[in-house]
């Protein structure tokens, strides 16, 4: 994404804050390019687990991508956020809702994204919201994770203080719980589908990794 396409979608996000954050994570995270690279090819509807401020939606909506999406998250200002950017876009099929996901999931069958909260849950919540969430794939549908690792590397002691760290300034409404493993995705995810797992570091210090679980078609 060049710099003017930056701009334009960083300036949909009022305050200061948000639009110099918004700038900042599509300048340097991988993240986003590499959901655009899995779910270009689908036109199922995606359920965004942790949407935060509706970027992933939004930015999948400049990339030509215009399934409905519905976004949930548990902090409401960012949900709020979320849906006056879309609609101060006239951005359309884009619903942001607040939603605890240890409550359960709603209806769905598509393709799924769960970014970046994996470490706020216990590891019975994380099982609990990875069954769900992979049980609402569809056929030829993806389950799509980003999520540190638990592991010896300095990446994952670092990704421990950037999260810490968020939760001190206030951006996150908890602090980490606890972080799976690689064997854990396995575990958990191979009788939904094939699961594949990456290094999604890009130019940042942590050890953040995509996960994917591929529901083959009927």
């Amino acid at each position: 994404m060049n710099e003017v396409e930056i701009r334009k979608i960083a300036a949909l996000f009022p305050g200061q804050w948000d639009t110099h954050y918004v700038a900042a994570k599509l300048r340097t995270d991988p993240l986003y390019s590499a959901l655009e690279n899995e779910l270009r090819e689908s036109d199922l509807p995606l359920l965004d687990l942790g949407c935060g401020l509706g970027l992933l939606a939004i930015f999948l909506r400049a990339k030509g991508i215009v399934v409905p999406i519905h976004g949930l998250d548990y902090d409401v200002r960012k949900v709020n956020t979320a849906t006056r950017s879309a609609r101060a876009a006239g951005i359309e099929g884009l619903t942001f809702s607040h939603h605890d996901a240890r409550t359960g999931l709603p209806a769905h069958q598509g393709n799924v994204s769960i970014l970046d909260i994996l470490q706020f849950f216990t590891p019975t919540e994380q099982e609990t919201l990875l069954g769900r969430a992979a049980s609402r794939v569809g056929p030829g549908g993806k389950l799509v994770i980003r999520s540190g690792l638990r592991d010896q590397s300095m990446r994952f002691k670092i990704t421990v203080l950037g999260d810490l760290l968020a939760k001190v300034t206030f951006w996150m409404k908890a602090g980490p719980t606890h972080y799976p493993t690689v064997e854990d995705f396995h575990r958990i995810l191979k009788p939904f589908g094939t699961v594949k797992i990456t290094p999604l570091w890009g130019g940042t210090p942590f050890n953040n990794h995509l996960i994917v679980l591929t529901h083959e078609s009927a």
